[in-house]
């Protein structure tokens, strides 16, 4: 009989950690913390423990995913996958996942100041007896959860009436920014333990970023930003910032039922391949993000032609790139962008995700909800990011509601890909539900049609809030197309769009007298709702939309980048 423990590592308050200063300097060192938290270090302080008990441990790679040494004489610990959130692994015994846990928290304690970890474990449970799955689901659903609720949050000691402050956690200054940042082009700030360690991880955390990208773009002539000045800004035309964030959709579920019903050796395999695939999900959606955008910079799509954007030089010489992945490696990813590429950058990002298959070959038919929001370069990144939480929620919310409409609520396991987004143009007053109540609903309705889908279901026939819809929309207003029945093009009419977005809050009525006046027509085009040509404004189960309101305000925050035949939905 063999008994062992399972271990699960998980990391809390991630957002606050890595979003709580508003230096993207900051930001790149604190993501590559909490990634190496609970992969790297996890790996490290195994090993350490192998070589204090002088016994072996087993870190799987793609080559030994298939072997499982635990159980065996000798062996201490094995990790069984790192993914989906969480690192878990297997121990002899519950001495040894004791000893692990002290190992790691001591070095995060002392390299990660700040950055909060959660360890839960069960006593013992029978391997090869088919109880991994129900006990490793025992640790994930309740007690990783309950462990979370009743952490008591800690309390960082502060200073005395004579301590300098950080400038960016308000604790005590330990040190200050020379020799972290360019001097000659950032000013020297003071900073804590917990900053000066995320400013020492960033040259590590942008050598990650390249090996993880090689062979993407050409590093010779580009490299990653480490400000967010450096994304591409147009001096005195826009300067604006777009932050991503995108979340694999029901991926906590499907880790859950992965390997169910099959036998321990079987749903460790089954787990780690499900992991080893997520990974590289991400990864190469991501890259095929970077190679759109290396293309569009280079046939000029970007610099010139149509973006007129100002790729600023680094001091080796180098073009920043207007893009910066900050959390990645999964199916969770955040990253940065100039602002007019944040929507179509998650688009592309969503559909290659969607694309992604497994390390057999086979195909994932992965989903997933993004938020986007797009504010002035120098705007508090904390609070900004704040508004990403609430888009992707929203966005995660329209896939229930897209459920329940379809019929599909049943078992609860149909999902789509989301987007929403919102343009911060004058700041941030409020949350984000406060914001839409405040300016996006008049008397008729809503005025805006997000969260949309980026594809809409294949027998839907009443599906309009749709990228495909949204975006033909958006190139109409800016002279991609000629007009439709004889209409004037809308290139150049600048001064009409402004007032049909204006007369757009008064309803669909107002709508059609405005366009009888100015000799309109039909409105630019959308599939399967015909009346949002003729008047503006649709009726979707009891609420009241308007179709082109969302368009003419993304009108300046949109570039579209074709890149290597990137084609729109």
């Amino acid at each position: 009989m063999t008994k062992l423990t399972v271990t699960v590592l998980d990391t809390t308050g991630i957002q606050d950690y890595v979003f709580g200063s508003n230096r993207l300097r900051e930001n790149i060192g604190a993501s590559y913390l909490v990634s190496q938290t609970t992969k790297e270090w996890a790996e490290t302080a195994l090993q350490d423990l192998g070589k204090e008990l002088n016994q072996k441990v087993h870190i799987p790679t793609r080559d030994s995913l298939h072997q499982i040494y635990i159980g065996n004489e000798n062996v201490a610990a094995e990790i069984v996958y790192a993914g989906g959130g969480n690192t878990v692994l297997l121990f002899a015994n519950f001495e040894y996942a004791k000893c692990f846990t002290k190992i790691l928290t001591k070095r995060i304690l002392q390299e990660a100041p700040g950055l909060n970890i959660v360890v839960v474990h069960n006593k013992e449970f029978e391997f090869h007896k088919g109880e991994f799955k129900k006990t490793l689901n025992q640790l994930l659903e309740k007690d990783l959860a309950k462990k979370k609720r009743e952490r008591v949050a800690s309390a960082p000691l502060l200073g005395l009436g004579v301590t300098a402050a950080c400038q960016s956690t308000q604790l005590p200054a330990v040190n200050n920014s020379e020799g972290y940042v360019d001097a000659d082009e950032e000013d020297i700030y003071l900073i804590s333990r917990e900053s000066e360690a995320k400013l020492k991880a960033v040259p590590n955390a942008n050598q990650r970023l390249i090996e993880k990208f090689a062979g993407t773009f050409n590093s010779d002539i580009y490299e990653f930003p480490y400000r967010t000045d450096y994304l591409g800004r147009s001096e005195g035309e826009s300067s604006y910032v777009a932050i991503v964030h995108a979340d694999g959709n029901g991926m906590g579920n499907r880790f859950q039922k992965c390997g169910e019903g099959k036998s321990d050796e079987e749903a460790i395999v089954e787990m780690r391949k499900l992991s080893f695939s997520v990974e590289d999900a991400g990864i190469n959606a991501l890259k095929k993000v970077l190679e759109i955008i290396y293309a569009s910079i280079e046939n000029g799509e970007i610099t010139g032609k149509i973006g007129n954007f100002n790729l600023k030089k680094s001091k080796k010489g180098k073009y920043y790139l207007p893009f910066r992945p900050l959390v990645y490696g999964g199916d969770d990813v955040i990253f940065v962008c100039e602002g007019r590429l944040g929507l179509e950058l998650a688009t592309i990002y969503l559909r290659e995700f969607e694309k992604q298959q497994d390390i057999e070959g086979q195909p994932l038919n992965l989903t997933a909800r993004a938020g986007i929001c797009i504010v002035k370069t120098h705007y508090p990144f904390a609070r900004a990011y704040q508004i990403v939480e609430e888009l992707y929620g929203t966005a995660k919310k329209f896939i229930r509601e897209e459920r329940v409409r379809l019929g599909l609520d049943e078992d609860g396991n149909y999902y789509c890909s989301t987007l929403d987004w919102h343009f911060a143009a004058s700041g941030l007053m409020g949350s984000l539900g406060e914001i839409r109540q405040r300016e996006y609903e008049v008397s008729a309705g809503k005025l805006t049609m997000r969260p949309i889908r980026l594809k809409e279901h294949d027998s839907d026939d009443d599906q309009w809030r749709t990228w495909a819809n949204f975006i033909n929309v958006v190139q109409y207003f800016n002279g991609y197309f000629d007009d439709i029945e004889g209409n004037e093009p809308w290139k150049d009419r600048r001064n009409k769009i402004i007032a049909l977005r204006e007369i757009l809050r008064q309803g669909a009525y107002k709508t059609e007298q405005f366009m009888k006046a100015y000799g309109i027509k039909q409105l630019p085009p959308f599939l399967q709702v015909h009346n949002l040509q003729e008047q503006g404004w649709c009726i979707q189960g009891e609420q009241y939309y308007c179709g082109y309101f969302d368009a003419i305000e993304a009108m300046d925050f949109y570039i579209g980048l074709k890149g290597d035949n990137n084609e729109h939905l």
